[in-house]
């Protein structure tokens, strides 16, 4: 192996990495949930845990199996690039179970794992909806990391919405310790600090 080919699989294998440190922290977002906490919209545009999921599951299957030619078997709730309904992909239907996303999510993995495994990352591939750009695998792998990250941020707010439960992984807490008067009290610092920019800006904002 010449210097270069070490360098690029170094980079291949820390993009791996990255990739399933989102991908195992998005999961856990749904340990210990009802099936109405992760499927519940929590955001005006509808953001659920289960439908992150879903979506996460479709991404891969594009970009890893179909812009490569090789195809992704599938499974329940997987989106195609193209469907009718709008957002199709971003939420679970009741009689899509909560175990057949996360297998799903899961075989799509191995999947992505095995293409990133079996193609150079100058491999060029084709993103299968308009305008079809031809990328490499080096591209579409950095650009899932990131999207997979993005969304992993979006399961963050949504689990801790539900629960109070924050943290890259159980056990790993990011944040200071605190009982709930503790957090009660810096939530409001946070608010009188906003509140006492705003009105050094001149804005009015609505009384409590």
């Amino acid at each position: 192996m010449t210097e270069t080919d070490g360098r690029l699989a170094a980079t291949k294998r820390d993009l791996k990495l990255y990739l399933q440190d989102a991908r195992d922290a998005l999961v856990w977002k749904l340990d210990g949930l009802s099936e109405y906490d992760v499927r519940r919209p929590l955001t005006r545009s509808g953001t659920n845990l289960l439908g992150l999921v879903k979506h996460l599951t479709g991404a891969e299957a594009a970009y890893f199996g179909a812009a490569f030619g090789r195809p992704f078997a599938g499974g329940p709730g997987l989106w195609v690039a193209g469907d009718a309904e709008p957002n199709a992909d971003l939420w679970a239907r009741p009689e899509e179970s909560r175990e057949s996303l996360l297998d799903g999510y899961r075989r799509v993995w191995a999947h992505a794992d095995a293409t990133v495994d079996a193609l150079p990352l100058d491999a060029l591939g084709e993103v299968p909806w308009p305008p079809h750009s031809k990328l490499t695998l080096g591209r579409i792998l950095l650009h899932v990391v990131a999207e997979t990250h993005r969304h992993a941020g979006h399961a963050d707010l949504v689990r801790e919405l539900v629960d109070g439960a924050t943290g890259l992984r159980p056990g790993g807490p990011v944040l200071p310790e605190g009982d709930a008067a503790w957090w009660s009290a810096h939530r409001a610092q946070v608010e009188r600090a906003a509140r006492e920019a705003a009105a050094a800006a001149g804005e009015h904002l609505p009384e409590d």
